[in-house]
């Protein structure tokens, strides 16, 4: 009788051992536990720790609270302007129901993956491509109210959306390279034009300042001949101010002139023989000229008297005989 009464103990806590083994459940601090019975949801959320259900009639699945980093695969599309682009995201959700989380979506995580893909679609087509690049913030605020509207009747609530990168074909990046070197290298000249216009205006304020000190002129003159010696070169330029160089002209005495000379004689002229035979026509009587000579300029030989019919002293040229008066034969 004991006997019997002791196998009948021993097999009773064999058999609640077994039923303790498949009853138990051990849910951990980032889980909860759903419970279905012959199917159907109980209302209790299994909290962490241990917990009991019925073998055989009881089913508990374990839904995970934590964030959940989802990456979204590249997606290429064309923005507002026109512009083929490549952009990838992720997905930072949590679980926040997790009744409905397994109840109202077959896989509460490739939902929300496609959900991601198709709303980083949508804001690529209605975007610029400078707001992909640089208006990211808005975008993203954009990009998390598209996907959590559908996601909070999955019991999911997302957390943050990034967008992480976004690929540009070749030829645009050269684009945006020389635009970027160009506004670079306007704003270079800006700057320079702008250096130039404010130096011009301390010269002119020293040119002012100078003007009224000449020594000021001489003294900086000596500053930049040690500032160029300073540098052991060779050679050595001194700038020379053309001021000093009038002033030294207006001090030099003038020039003696020297004393007068006489004019170089020019090339004498040789009168013109007349032919043999030939009587020269004299003027009449008392015509102007008739008995003056031939020049006789300084450098022009004496001409002989054609009136007269005399021969300049030296004899040269045949005489010509003079026009009888009163209309004689000559």
């Amino acid at each position: 009788m004991v006997e019997q009464l002791l196998t009948a103990a021993i097999a009773a806590g064999v058999g609640i051992v077994i039923y303790m083994g498949a009853a138990a459940r051990v849910v951990k601090q980032y889980e909860r536990g759903v419970v279905f019975r012959f199917g159907r949801l109980r209302d209790e959320i299994r909290p962490p720790g241990f917990a009991a259900i019925v073998p055989g009639i009881d089913r508990m699945r374990k839904v995970n609270m934590q964030i959940v980093t989802l990456p979204v695969p590249a997606q290429e599309g064309i923005t507002r302007d026109n512009v083929t682009v490549r952009v990838d995201a992720v997905v930072y959700f949590k679980v926040v129901d997790p009744a409905n989380a397994i109840v109202a979506v077959e896989d509460y995580r490739f939902a929300v993956s496609q959900m991601a893909q198709t709303s980083l679609r949508s804001i690529i087509g209605k975007s610029d491509l400078d707001d992909l690049l640089s208006n990211r913030e808005m975008l993203n605020q954009g990009l998390e109210l598209m996907i959590d509207s559908p996601a909070v009747g999955w019991g999911v609530q997302i957390d943050r959306v990034e967008i992480k990168d976004v690929s540009l074909p070749e030829t645009m990046k050269r684009s945006m390279a020389r635009q970027a070197e160009a506004d670079r290298e306007r704003r270079a000249r800006v700057i320079n034009a702008d250096a130039e216009l404010q130096a011009s205006h301390k010269l002119a304020q020293a040119a002012a300042v100078m003007s009224d000190q000449p020594a000021a002129l001489q003294l900086r003159l000596l500053q930049t001949v040690v500032a160029v010696a300073a540098e052991k070169n060779s050679t050595l330029v001194l700038p020379f101010p053309v001021e000093l160089l009038r002033f030294l002209e207006r001090a030099a005495p003038p020039a003696a002139t020297p004393p007068d000379s006489e004019p170089a004689p020019s090339a004498a002229v040789e009168p013109a023989t007349p032919a043999p035979g030939l009587e020269a026509a004299a003027p009449p009587a008392g015509a102007p000229g008739a008995d003056a000579a031939g020049p006789t300029a300084e450098g022009f030989p004496a001409t002989r008297d054609v009136v007269n019919g005399s021969a300049p002293p030296d004899g040269d040229g045949p005489v010509l005989p003079r026009p009888a008066a009163d209309g004689a034969p000559g």
